[in-house]
């Protein structure tokens, strides 16, 4: 980001609005657009699996990856070893997408879907101070399951330096959400007498499968034994 950019980004942070860049303003459906941070927040809490895209050997690569964040910067981690992981200057883009439904209308043309969705650019950083590494791989583990890193054993030397961290700023971000029915209800299709509506999408946590090796009085530690049953990413209650 230059540094005229750089400045309105954290302008726009410490109002609680979300950067107007080139790259994240929005352009084609406008009205799915969302300018508050807070929604930036409530799409990334709600979601587990981000998407990071690099450019690797000259060419562009994708992958899935679980995440945590702050209210600074998002955090993905993986082996020393990943190509995708090898920060630089090179400027990465990492999305979350969250999907609600399906949108079914009296016209192909007009099915869509119900979504939520985050889209942020940052050229990744290696975390190298021990500490904050720490602090960010909690923020991982955190943010998956809430309570486990307190529960299970924690990494050790060997471990951490097997690992590497990549934060990416918040600075440049965009949010996009649809809801709601199809859009021609008041279009001449309206008078063909199809059925039209929306089909919801909602993902639940299941009941716990223990390890087969477990010893028989080993039992779940109650923070995952709350989240079974639990929708996966609730639907925020709507508003207006």
């Amino acid at each position: 980001m230059t540094r005229p950019r750089r400045a309105a980004a954290a302008q726009a942070a410490s109002a609680g609005t979300l950067s107007p860049t080139e790259r994240t303003r929005h352009r084609r459906l406008r009205e799915q657009g969302r300018t508050e941070r807070a929604e930036l927040f409530a799409v990334l809490q709600a979601g587990s699996i981000a998407h990071l895209g690099v450019i690797v050997g000259g060419a562009p690569m994708v992958v899935p990856t679980v995440y945590g964040f702050d209210d600074r910067q998002l955090y993905v981690h993986g082996s020393v070893a990943s190509q995708s992981l090898a920060a630089g200057d090179t400027l990465a883009c990492v999305t979350v997408t969250l999907v609600d439904g399906l949108v079914l209308a009296r016209s192909v043309f007009e099915h869509a879907v119900n979504y939520r969705s985050a889209m942020v650019y940052a050229p990744p950083r290696t975390v190298t101070d021990p500490q904050e590494k720490l602090a960010g791989l909690r923020c991982v583990s955190e943010h998956l399951a809430p309570g486990q890193w307190d529960y299970a054993r924690q990494p050790s030397r060997k471990e951490l330096a097997a690992t590497r961290l990549l934060a990416l700023s918040l600075d440049e971000a965009s949010v996009k959400i649809r809801t709601g029915p199809p859009g021609d209800g008041d279009s001449p299709d309206a008078a063909l007498g199809l059925w039209a509506g929306e089909l919801p999408l909602r993902s639940r946590w299941q009941e716990l499968v223990p390890d087969p090796a477990l010893p028989a009085p080993v039992a779940a530690p109650g923070h995952l034994r709350a989240m079974a049953g639990r929708i996966a990413w609730p639907v925020p209650p709507a508003t207006g």
